[in-house]
């Protein structure tokens, strides 16, 4: 079940614990993944709170 979960992460490209940006949605702020499963991302932004992310429709970029 651990690789499953670790090779869904790596299909969307995010994993628990790193930053993210919406580009589309500056005004979010910085968001930190909460998890992955298949393109859905949950993630808590500063501004905008726990959010469910489709990353097929939604990109996300890892915050610098």
């Amino acid at each position: 079940m651990e690789d499953l979960r670790a090779e869904l992460c790596r299909d969307v490209g995010f994993v628990p614990g790193a930053f993210v940006r919406n580009p589309d949605k500056p005004d979010w702020g910085l968001g930190q993944v909460q998890s992955v499963v298949g393109h859905r991302v949950t993630v808590n932004f500063e501004e905008r709170g726990k959010l469910l992310i489709n990353t097929a429709v939604v990109t996300l970029v890892a915050a610098e």
